[in-house]
């Protein structure tokens, strides 16, 4: 067999290197990425703005707020009750919600305001921004005084996406089935007056461990700074796939949180109970369980779009809403006192 020349074998690797597709370089990547950016800033023609009158100065800047999209040609659908909306259009049909689907929901509220927009919309998800008017806001991430920039923002293109991965629950029990989907939690809880549960739980059809404790968490990484956080369990970056598994008050003190691959299935079984016991999905759904009753949890194909405004440091919500303060080094002390000058009694000092 005849041997290749060197000058050979670059000419046919370069014929060959020729013969294939170019790959796109990196500015033409983030061209794309811009040009994609600029047709979905395109199809916010439709804004719906949900408001919590409840909170202080909520009513007076659903009204600015209208005003302002007015001025930039969006249509824009207002309501002051963001949970009256959300019981109302869980009553219409499909054809009724098409119809009235926006491009765009602004909430403003907390973060069981954003939940319950999420919770109505779980079918077909549309992008969701929330205004923080509540106590805590991990999921409402723009500042109240900040909300002309960030609807700026995502007009323009320049908002940031933040796709959170949503859990697909499926309960069976003597009374058939049921289905729920939670961006936060999925929660087996016992009763006000009742004992401790103890619930069985098994990952990919394989048995870890039986729980006696007041309750099982079942959290996504949105979900890892809400119910979890409170019981001890970790805090995931909001982008992170993945499920957080966190007793409640266990009996066992080695039944510590556990962090699983989002891949993962999860069936819990509640073996043993004693009066009403509840599991509850997002703080919102609520469903009888009994014993033997079991729940299915898996992720949910279709993460949620949630969006962010450009340049916020994440890290800076967390300090924020968790009250961090850094080292006890960067702390300012206070001076000691000066000593009073002595008085001269006339006699030198040796």
């Amino acid at each position: 067999m005849k041997r290749a020349r060197p000058e050979e074998s670059a000419a046919q690797n370069a014929a060959q290197s020729a013969a294939k597709p170019a790959t796109p370089s990196a500015s033409k990547r983030g061209a794309t990425r811009a040009a994609k950016r600029a047709d979905a800033a395109l199809t916010v023609r439709r804004v719906c703005v949900l408001g919590d009158a409840h909170k202080p100065d909520v009513k007076q800047l659903l009204r600015e707020m209208r005003a302002w999209l007015v001025a930039r040609d969006c249509a824009v659908d207002v309501s002051e009750d963001v949970r009256a909306w959300c019981e109302a259009h869980a009553e219409l049909g499909p054809r009724a919600r098409a119809s009235g689907r926006a491009d765009l929901y602004v909430v403003l509220g907390g973060d069981g305001a954003i939940l319950a927009v999420a919770r109505a919309l779980r079918d077909e998800p549309v992008p969701i921004l929330g205004v923080n008017f509540g106590r805590v806001g991990f999921l409402a991430a723009t500042p109240a005084t900040r909300w002309q920039e960030s609807l700026e923002a995502v007009l323009s293109g320049a908002s940031l996406p933040e796709p959170r991965m949503r859990l697909e629950a499926e309960i069976g029990g003597i009374d058939g089935k049921a289905r729920a989907v939670a961006l936060n939690e999925v929660v087996l809880q016992r009763g006000a007056h009742q004992s401790m549960l103890t619930i069985a739980l098994s990952v990919g059809g394989a048995w870890v461990t039986n729980y006696r404790a007041d309750g099982l968490i079942v959290a996504t990484p949105s979900g890892s700074t809400a119910y979890s956080l409170s019981a001890g369990g970790p805090i995931l970056a909001p982008a992170m796939q993945g499920v957080v598994v966190t007793p409640i008050c266990p009996q066992g003190l080695s039944n510590r949180p556990l962090v699983l691959a989002s891949e993962s299935e999860l069936e819990l079984v509640l073996t043993h109970a004693h009066g009403l016991t509840t599991l509850v999905v997002d703080g919102q759904s609520f469903f009888q369980m009994r014993p033997g009753d079991s729940v299915r949890i898996r992720r949910h194909p279709v993460a949620y779009p949630l969006l962010a405004m450009p340049g916020l440091d994440p890290y800076r919500r967390l300090r924020e809403r968790l009250g961090w303060r850094g080292s006890i080094e960067e702390q300012e002390f206070a001076a000691p006192p000066k000593r009073a000058p002595r008085r001269d009694s006339g006699v030198d000092s040796l």
